[in-house]
């Protein structure tokens, strides 16, 4: 048994995954250290996960409230500088273990490639949406605006792809100034050297969501959802509960974790909930004053496990984090996703194709719009049976033994291979 380090990089949908991967680690009579923002500190512990925190919670509010985050195009911009902004932190928390046998860490987390380039520490990334294999085969949705590109052929495409990427304009420099800082070698593309780890790819979501193509990394293993919610160390909120059972499924409005900027959203689900006359629960850290016509008809928590309560929703109104649709399939519930930046478009496309769900965009998310699409939901049964059919699909699971036994497998070879160097 090793020394296994997660470091995960986000949000909540970012590091319950590794909360899950964590919890099954330790079961299996791994040492396992979890290095992450100070903010989760508190779920890690609760999971039983030794914990090192970085930076300060007026830190990661900040982050929160940077509204550039959920702005199509320049959000992915924003979250590399933090990425850059960060990695230094990662490298030197790792280096202060001791003894590390494996890291799993997104690709986000150049902390973690630095510490295997560096001290020759095996990495396996984990990648936890289908929008980050970049295939010419089956492209994802990177961009509302380049829906056009799915029909290009493959051969087109490989060019295409074969240019400089973005990814390279927009870290790349930063990224090697932090390496010339900690004596790392620098790649000369993060995107083709730095994306993928060579040492292992594990792909957290189902075959049926997206299926593996020709040209994702050949040393991939492709899992279930991680369906990590906290639910086993958390209850639900007893008033929560009173208000769940005293009337009808409530649909569900949440704009995701780190989403303090969504007034906009919480303005519309106030007006389509005195519309219809449906009763909701808004999850979200935002402080909200809802007019006195709603109340008894809006339940507002900051925090709760999604699969005690999706289980009692009609609809789910979120943003398309692949996490929490995820959540929703578990769930059985139609969904509407507005989705904003990052991996959204390209999850909430998923969601229309799987028939279980729509997708607006925010400048489609009106009171007008919502309340049409929320009727559809509500009431069009193709969309309910759709989403039973997928409930079906997410209870499959598989024996986590060959995930266990894989990842051990990674780690055994690579320290074997770094023995006899």
């Amino acid at each position: 048994m090793g020394h296994i380090v997660l470091l995960p990089f986000g949000s909540a949908g970012d590091v319950f995954p590794f909360i899950w991967l964590g919890k099954m680690l330790m079961a299996r009579g791994h040492r396992v250290t979890m290095v992450s923002t100070c903010l989760f500190s508190e779920a890690a512990e609760s999971a039983g996960i030794p914990f090192i925190p970085l930076g300060t919670p007026e830190e990661f509010e900040a982050i929160a409230r940077d509204r550039r985050i959920w702005k199509l195009g320049i959000g992915t911009k924003v979250v590399l500088d933090y990425a850059v902004e960060w990695s230094g932190k990662y490298l030197e928390a790792v280096e202060s273990l001791g003894q590390v046998d494996l890291m799993l860490a997104p690709l986000t987390c150049f902390g973690a490639r630095m510490a295997r380039e560096k001290h020759g520490i095996p990495l396996l990334t984990v990648h936890l949406q289908p929008m980050v294999f970049l295939s010419a085969y089956e492209t994802p949705l990177l961009h509302p605006l380049l829906r056009w590109l799915r029909h290009v052929p493959v051969a087109v495409k490989k060019l295409v792809f074969s240019l400089p990427n973005a990814v390279d304009f927009l870290a790349l420099p930063g990224i090697r100034k932090i390496c010339a800082a900690h004596q790392v070698k620098p790649p000369r593309s993060l995107w083709r050297e730095w994306w993928d780890s060579p040492d292992g790819v594990l792909a957290l979501f189902p075959e049926w969501l997206a299926a593996p193509q020709p040209d994702w990394p050949p040393n991939l293993l492709q899992w279930d959802f991680p369906m990590e919610d906290l639910g086993a160390e958390l209850s639900m909120q007893p008033a929560l509960r009173d208000f769940l059972e005293a009337g009808e499924k409530p649909v569900v409005f949440t704009p995701g974790s780190a989403n303090v900027q969504a007034e906009r959203v919480f303005e519309v689900a106030v007006e389509v909930v005195k519309r219809l006359g449906i009763r909701s629960v808004f999850v979200t850290r935002m402080e909200l004053e809802l007019p006195s016509e709603t109340l008894g008809k809006i339940f507002i928590v900051d925090f709760v496990p999604f699969g005690k309560l999706l289980e009692r929703t009609s609809v789910f109104v979120h943003h398309g984090g692949i996490g929490t649709m995820a959540q929703g399939f578990r769930a059985g519930v139609p969904q509407l996703v507005m989705a904003m930046s990052h991996d959204q478009p390209d999850n909430a496309d998923r969601l229309e194709k799987s028939g279980a769900g729509i997708g607006l965009t925010p400048r489609t998310f009106t009171a007008d719009r919502v309340e049409r699409e929320l009727g559809r939901l509500l009431y069009e049964s193709s969309y309910k049976d759709a989403a039973t059919r997928l409930m079906g699909k997410v209870k499959e699971r598989r024996e986590t033994e060959k995930l266990l036994d894989w990842i051990s497998g990674v780690m055994e070879s690579r320290l074997a291979h770094r023995e006899t160097r």
